[in-house]
C-alpha cells in the first residue's frame, strides 16, 4: 500500500532528524545532509507553479498581528469579488499561460461582519465556502484553470464540497505552539489560528484524500524547538494519510501598519536552518518549498538547504499576502535555479505524485481537467503542442541559456547511461526510465547522444517506402478505449460510417497503388465478428492476384491470433499459411504499451503482453519479419515505456526479426478514453522527441532503424525527430485513416517529392526503400515521382458478401 511507503519514509526521516545532533551541528553540514536527501528524491528538478492569484475576499474574522491581507469592511467597497471579476482574473491568467487559480481569502468573515452575510445572501449563498465552491467550479469549467483553495479552517463537509471543484487545498499550520495564541502573542484574538483547530482541518483533509498544502511561518516569536514540534505534528498526520503534498517554510517579513511592524524580519540563517530541518524531518520525497519573493538573492542558498520547489509564481497578479515582495520573473528564477545546478520545471497545483495517482486523490469530475494539463510525470504541459494538430513546433533544443550543470548523483546516472548505451551495452529499466525524465540540459544531451548513435548505426541516409494503407474494415468487436477508428455494428451515429471493403475494391486500390509507384500495401482493420482466418487468406490471395509483385505488410498480432483461433490452428501454423498465401511481413501494431498494468486500463479484452510477444516470436521463427511499435501519451508513465522497450529488445535478442521500431504518439482528440476524461492529451513535444531518442539508445545496436511518423508528428516534428535518433520516415501512405479518425490533421499522403524535400531540409540524404530495407525496383521509383491523383475510394457498406463467413470468393 502507498501508505506503508510513506510510513517507511517517515520513519527514516525521523531517524535522520533525531540522529543529526541538530543542536550542535554546524549549519553548513546540516544543509549538506538536507541537500543530499533532496537529491535522492528529486534529482536535479526544482519545480514551481505558474498561477493567477484570486483574492475572493479580504475580510477575515481573525486579527493576526502580522497580516496585511485582511481588511475591515469599507463603505462603497464590495466584500467579495463578483463572478465576473473572478472570471476576468482567471481568463487573464489563462492567457498568460497559467495552470493554477489560487483562491485565497480570510477565515469565515460572515461570522464577524454583517456586510459579509448580506453580500453573500445577495449573491445567493449561505456561506463564504459555498461561494468559494461556486467560483471554483466557474473557473474550472469556463477557463480550465485548476483551482487551489486556501480558505482557512474547514469542516469535513466543507472540505468535501471544495474537493469537487479543486485539485488541491491548503492551510498553513504556521505554528503548533499554543503559547503564540496567548495574550501578547501574534495569534491572540484569532480563534482559527489555534493549532488544534488547524491540525483537525489537516487531519480531515487526509481522511478525505485531499492533496493538501501546509507549512510553517518562522520569525513570529517561536523557538527552534517549537518549529520542530510544528514540523513533527504535520509529519505525523502525513504518515497516517500521505496527503501533504508540500511543506512551505515561510519567513516572516514585518509589514507597515501592523502590530508587528517593528518586529525584525526572520533571520536568513534561521530560514536556512528550518528548511534543512524540514527536509530531514519529512525525508527525500516530500516537496519542501520556500517562496522566492520573500528571500530575493538567496535562491542558491535555499536550494543548498534542501528545497525542491519555489511555490506559485504569478505573471499576472501580485502576492496579495505579501504585496511588498514582488514575484521574480520566471526566466530570472530559471537562471538562478540553473546557476545552482538545477533545472526549473513547471508543475500543477496538484503535485506529480498525486496527479499520477489521480483516481485516488481527485474527484471524478475534476480529474479529466487535471489530466489535460499533465505530462507523463505529472508535471505541467508547457509546450502547447498536440499530436496530430497542425501548428508550429516548440524549440526545445538549446532554447534557453544554461550554464554547465555540475553533476550530482542523479545527473551522473544520466551521463553513465548515455555512455553505456553509446557503447551498445543494454540499459536496465531504471536507466531507461531516467533518460525519459531528462529535461533542460539533460534533454539536449540525450538527443545529441541518440543522434550520434543513429549516425553510427544508419549513417546520414533517411529512407521511406512508397506504400498505400488499406484498412479493409472499421467494424470491430473489441472495446479498446483509445480507438476512434473501430465501429460496432450499430454505431453509424459515431464519427465515420461502418464499412467492410469488397475484395474488388481492395484489388482496385492495390492496382492503383502499384501504378503510382508503391511497392507495399499496409493492411490492417478492425476485428470484424464475421471474419475468420480464411478471410485474411482470401485478402492476401486477392492482392497477389491483382499485383503479384506487391509486398503485403499486413495483420497485427491480434488479427493473427484471432484468425488462428477461428480456424482451430496453432498460431505458427496459421502464420505459415499466411506466408504461403503471400504475406510478406507483419506490422507490429496492437502493442500499445507492453505492460499488463496499462493494458488492463486501455484494452482489457485484447492480447496481453506475453501473447503479443509470443505471436511476434512465432512470426519471426517462420521467416516473417515485422516492425515493433509503441503507442504512448495516454495513461502510462515513463516506467511503462522502459518496460516496453526492454520487452522489444529482449525478443530481438532471441529472434532478430524486427526491422524497425516505430513510436506512435497518442492522438487524443476523438479517442474514447480521452473524451471520458481518463487519459492525458497525448504526449508533450519533449516526450515525443525523447521517445525517439531513448528508443534509439535503448535498442542499439539490435534494431538499426527508428521510424518517425510524419502523420502524427507532422512534417516539422518529424524533421526534428531526425535530429533525435530517427533515420526513417515510414511510408507515403496514400490513404491514412486510423489517425484521421482520432482527429489527426496532418493529411493522408506525403508524396516522394515532399518526402525528399523534408529530408533535405533536415540536412540528410533521402532515399526510397522496400519494406524490408532493400532497394525498390527502379521503374517503381520513377513511377512514384509522376503519380496521378488518387481516384475516390469506395467504402463498401454493411452488410457484405460471402467473405463475411470466410468462404472463398470466386
Amino acid at each position: 500500500m502507498i501508505e506503508s511507503v510513506w510510513a517507511r519514509e517517515a520513519a527514516l526521516a525521523r531517524a535522520a532528524a533525531d540522529e543529526s545532533s541538530v543542536g550542535e551541528m554546524p549549519l553548513g553540514e546540516l544543509m549538506r545532509q538536507a541537500a543530499a536527501l533532496r537529491d535522492q528524491g528529486h534529482g536535479p528538478i526544482v519545480s514551481y507553479s505558474r498561477k493567477v492569484f484570486i483574492p475572493l475576499t479580504h475580510l477575515c474574522r481573525d486579527v493576526c498581528h502580522y497580516c496585511t491581507f485582511a481588511r475591515a469592511p469599507r463603505r462603497g467597497r464590495a466584500a467579495y469579488l463578483s463572478p465576473d471579476e473572478v472570471l476576468a482574473i482567471a481568463t487573464a491568467g489563462k492567457a498568460a499561460g497559467c495552470h493554477e487559480a489560487l483562491f485565497t481569502l480570510g477565515d469565515k468573515p460572515e461570522l464577524r461582519y454583517r456586510v459579509a452575510r448580506d453580500e453573500l445572501a445577495a449573491l445567493g449563498y449561505a456561506s463564504t465556502i459555498e461561494y468559494l465552491a461556486a467560483m471554483g467550479k466557474l473557473v474550472l469549467e469556463q477557463t480550465g484553470l485548476l483551482p487551489h483553495a486556501n480558505p482557512g479552517v474547514l469542516t469535513r463537509e466543507e472540505l468535501a464540497m471544495l474537493r469537487k471543484v479543486s485539485v488541491s487545498q491548503g492551510i498553513m499550520l504556521e505554528s503548533a505552539s499554543e503559547r503564540l495564541c496567548e495574550r501578547g502573542g501574534p495569534h491572540f484574538g484569532s480563534p482559527d489560528k489555534h493549532p488544534a483547530v488547524r491540525l483537525e482541518t489537516i487531519r480531515l483533509a487526509g481522511e478525505l484524500a485531499v492533496p493538501f498544502t501546509s507549512g510553517i511561518l518562522i520569525g513570529i516569536g517561536e523557538t527552534r524547538a517549537e518549529r520542530l514540534d510544528t514540523l513533527r505534528a504535520l509529519q505525523a498526520l502525513h504518515e497516517q494519510h500521505g496527503h501533504l503534498q508540500e511543506i512551505i517554510v515561510q519567513n516572516f517579513r514585518a509589514k507597515p501598519g501592523t502590530p508587528m511592524a517593528r518586529q525584525p524580519h526572520a533571520e536568513r540563517d534561521e530560514l536556512l536552518w528550518t528548511v534543512a530541518m524540514a527536509r530531514l524531518v519529512f525525508g527525500a520525497e516530500m516537496n519542501i518549498q520556500a517562496p522566492p519573493n520573500l528571500s530575493p538573492g538567496d535562491a542558491h542558498a535555499l536550494i543548498e538547504a534542501g528545497i525542491n520547489d519555489w511555490g506559485g509564481v504569478s505573471p499576472v497578479t501580485p502576492d496579495h499576502v505579501n504585496p511588498e515582495a514582488p514575484w521574480p520573473h520566471v526566466e530570472q528564477l530559471r537562471r538562478e535555479t540553473a546557476a545552482a545546478g538545477k533545472i526549473l520545471v513547471e508543475r500543477l497545483a496538484s503535485y506529480p505524485r498525486y496527479c499520477r495517482e489521480g483516481q485516488r486523490w481527485h474527484d471524478p469530475v475534476v480529474l479529466p481537467k487535471l489530466l489535460r494539463h499533465a505530462d507523463a510525470q505529472g508535471f505541467a504541459r508547457t509546450d502547447g503542442w498536440t499530436t496530430g494538430r497542425i501548428g508550429a513546433v516548440p524549440n526545445l533544443r538549446g532554447a534557453i541559456e544554461r550554464p554547465a550543470i555540475t553533476y550530482g548523483v542523479a545527473d551522473r546516472t544520466v551521463v553513465n547511461a548515455l555512455q553505456r548505451a553509446s557503447d551498445g551495452v543494454g540499459l536496465d529499466e531504471a536507466e531507461v526510465a531516467r533518460l525519459f525524465r531528462a529535461r533542460g540540459d539533460e534533454f539536449d544531451r540525450v538527443c545529441e547522444a541518440a543522434d550520434r548513435v543513429r549516425r553510427a548505426a544508419a549513417g546520414d541516409a533517411v529512407r521511406y517506402v512508397v506504400n498505400r494503407n488499406i484498412n479493409y474494415t472499421n467494424v470491430c468487436y473489441f472495446k479498446c478505449r483509445f480507438c476512434a477508428f473501430s465501429k460496432g455494428r450499430h454505431s453509424a451515429n459515431l464519427r465515420g460510417t461502418p464499412y467492410d471493403l469488397s475484395l474488388e475494391e481492395i484489388q482496385r486500390r492495390v492496382v492503383e497503388a502499384w501504378e503510382r509507384g508503391a511497392t507495399e500495401v499496409c493492411m490492417q482493420g478492425g476485428i470484424h465478428p464475421d471474419y475468420t482466418g480464411a478471410t485474411y487468406l482470401n485478402i492476401l490471395r486477392a492482392v497477389k492476384e491483382a499485383v503479384p509483385a506487391m509486398h503485403v505488410h499486413a495483420f497485427s498480432p491480434l488479427e493473427v491470433s484471432q484468425g488462428a483461433a477461428t480456424l482451430g490452428l496453432p498460431v505458427a501454423e496459421f502464420l505459415r499459411q499466411l506466408k504461403d498465401a503471400g504475406l510478406g511481413s507483419l506490422p507490429g501494431t496492437a502493442a500499445e504499451i507492453l505492460d499488463d498494468e496499462v493494458r488492463r486500463v486501455i484494452c482489457p479484452d485484447k492480447l496481453d503482453t506475453q501473447r503479443w510477444l509470443a505471436v511476434m516470436q512465432a512470426a519471426h521463427e517462420v521467416g516473417l519479419r515485422s516492425t515493433a511499435t509503441i503507442m504512448f501519451g495516454h495513461v502510462e508513465t515513463e516506467q511503462h515505456w522502459a518496460r516496453h522497450l526492454l520487452a522489444v529488445r529482449d525478443l530481438q535478442c532471441r529472434t532478430g526479426g524486427f526491422t524497425e521500431f516505430v513510436p506512435l504518439p497518442f492522438v487524443h482528440m476523438e479517442a474514447p478514453m480521452a473524451l471520458r476524461g481518463i487519459a492525458r492529451s497525448g504526449p508533450t513535444y519533449r516526450e515525443a522527441l525523447l521517445m525517439h531518442a531513448v528508443s534509439r539508445l535503448a535498442l542499439y545496436p539490435l534494431i538499426p532503424n527508428i521510424q518517425t511518423s510524419w502523420v502524427k508528428m507532422g512534417p516539422e516534428g518529424a524533421k526534428e525527430c531526425l535530429r533525435c535518433g530517427a533515420n526513417d520516415l515510414g511510408g507515403t501512405l496514400m490513404n491514412e485513416s486510423i489517425s484521421r479518425a482520432a482527429g489527426n490533421e496532418h493529411g493522408q499522403e506525403l508524396p516522394p517529392a515532399e518526402m525528399d524535400a523534408l529530408i533535405r531540409a533536415a540536412d540528410r540524404e533521402p532515399g526510397q526503400r522496400s519494406t524490408l530495407y532493400g532497394d525498390p525496383p527502379a521503374e517503381q521509383v520513377e513511377r512514384s515521382y509522376r503519380a496521378a491523383s488518387l481516384a475516390p475510394i469506395v467504402l463498401t457498406p454493411l452488410p457484405r458478401r460471402s467473405q463475411r463467413t470466410g468462404e472463398t470468393v470466386g
